[in-house]
């Protein structure tokens, strides 16, 4: 979840270091309090660094199993490819065989095409797409502005359609917007023929007003801690995050079934229907320090594991899966099994280069989102948020997200989570890193004339560097295909 904010000294408590002892300072300041108070206090969350405990839920968890870890194949040089054995938990009854499943060779034969250089939708990352029997939906997202404001964004409640696999679009509201509040970095799920939207954020500025005091020459009462020949940043972060659940049967027309889950409202969270259930894990709440600055209220990031058959009424799984607490991951269920892929606890870290950043490359599995057993503790794979696995076939297939010195470049597959071969082949036709994206969607299509492809919408390409001023140019509003090469 990449909502930029600006703020300006935050305590670790997540209110602003100036929403402090007041009895020394005029009345005109009082009122800023109120005013900075309310822009700090809109998260709707926590300001801990810690998931709050639940009351929502007793369960009881087994220990995961796990076994000695052994070496792993490894084709490149930038990460760890120590790995535990594959996963001990059995599956439930088996589904009918799928598509077949394309070989490494025959996934090496497999190019990119794009399919849709310039949808009508605009260019977005932390969008979603699902596939409603055959018609693809498109939800939500955020667009950067050109702003020197970190996070300055246009956030989407609007929906799309595409009856010819994302070559050509419709907006379904024809110029409206969805009920539900515009939002980035959520989740969307398909069960039982209906779409569900769970969870995210939006992104919201308010006016400092702090800066028009200090211009008047008006000295900050000493207890405030406020340096009046700091800068004065001219915005406060009033980002909202949700933990609401809505869901349609078309795109057009939506019920809310959840105002308030009993998870906390969250962004970057990971989501999948197994079974008879909707799953909600992972995520976090609270934007982060490279954003808000090392002052800024602390991100929470969560392991905890819910489930819902309707999105209505919900269960707590566990309170704290063994793997640690997360935003970015991806999933996929294959073999009445869910499987959890790498992540972030944070975007950032110093001294760069040479520091260790706080992405993971880890690959998690379990029956039912209360036991859970380790696949690998590093894949072949660089550590890294904001990619996609897809299942391709019966084979994990794995590429795209964020890199800190440079975008990964690689597209890894796999029969087990254990063990991974890179292949021959770069994501969306490039080598080039600047040409990689991060936080966009993407879903597989089992055509029954051209076997499996795999298609991507929008996403990513922004640096850190707020300062660049092509930077909120880098973003996307195409469709790709990867599928096996046309004779």
């Amino acid at each position: 979840d990449l909502s930029r904010t600006s703020c300006w000294s935050m305590s670790e408590s997540g209110c602003c270091a100036y929403c402090g002892d007041m009895t020394r300072g005029s009345v005109a300041w009082s009122v800023v309090l109120v005013l900075v108070v309310a822009a700090c206090g809109s998260s709707d969350g926590d300001s801990s660094d810690s998931a709050p405990p639940s009351t929502e839920a007793t369960v009881t968890t087994e220990a995961p199993t796990t076994t000695e870890p052994t070496e792993a194949t490894d084709t490149t040089d930038t990460t760890d490819t120590t790995v535990a054995a594959g996963p001990s938990i059995e599956p439930g009854p088996q589904p009918p065989s799928g598509p077949a499943t394309p070989s490494v060779e025959e996934l090496a034969a497999f190019s990119w095409t794009e399919t849709a250089p310039d949808a009508p939708w605009r260019a977005r990352a932390g969008l979603r797409v699902v596939d409603l029997n055959g018609r693809l939906i498109l939800l939500g997202g955020r667009t950067p502005n050109q702003s020197t404001i970190p996070g300055d964004s246009v956030i989407w409640a609007d929906v799309w359609a595409s009856d010819d696999q994302g070559a050509t679009w419709f907006d379904l509201l024809e110029g409206a917007t969805a009920p539900w509040p515009a939002r980035g970095y959520f989740q969307a799920v398909v069960k039982d023929d209906l779409i569900y939207v769970i969870g995210g954020q939006d992104f919201g500025l308010e006016e400092n007003p702090v800066c028009a005091l200090l211009e008047q020459g008006l000295e900050p009462p000493p207890g405030l801690g406020i340096d009046p020949d700091a800068p004065c940043p001219e915005f406060l972060p009033s980002s909202n995050f949700f933990n609401d659940v809505w869901r349609s049967a078309d795109g057009i027309t939506w019920e809310q079934v959840t105002e308030t889950a009993p998870w906390e409202p969250r962004a970057g969270l990971s989501a999948a229907v197994l079974g008879e259930h909707i799953y909600v894990l992972a995520g976090s709440q609270n934007d982060d320090t490279s954003i808000v600055g090392a002052g800024g209220p602390a991100r929470i990031y969560y392991q905890d594991v819910w489930r819902s058959a309707d999105g209505v009424e919900w269960e707590l799984m566990t309170e704290a899966a063994p793997w640690e607490p997360r935003a970015g991951a991806a999933t996929v269920v294959r073999d009445d099994l869910l499987f959890l892929f790498g992540g972030e606890d944070g975007f950032t870290c110093e001294p760069l280069p040479d520091c260790e950043a706080p992405y993971f490359n880890d690959v998690w599995v379990t029956a039912d989102g209360a036991t859970w057993e380790q696949v690998a503790a590093a894949a072949g794979w660089s550590p890294r948020p904001g990619h996609v696995c897809e299942l391709l076939g019966n084979q994990f297939l794995c590429f795209g997200g964020f890199g800190l010195l440079q975008n990964p470049t690689d597209m890894w597959v796999s029969d087990d989570g254990a063990e991974w071969t890179q292949l021959p082949t770069n994501p969306w036709g490039s080598a080039d890193p600047t040409a990689m994206r991060y936080d966009f969607d993407a879903l597989v299509i089992d055509d029954p004339d051209t076997g499996p492809q795999v298609l991507t919408f929008g996403g990513d390409r922004e640096t850190f560097d707020f300062t660049d001023p092509e930077n909120y140019l880098r973003i996307d509003n195409d469709v790709w295909t990867f599928a096996l090469a046309s004779s």
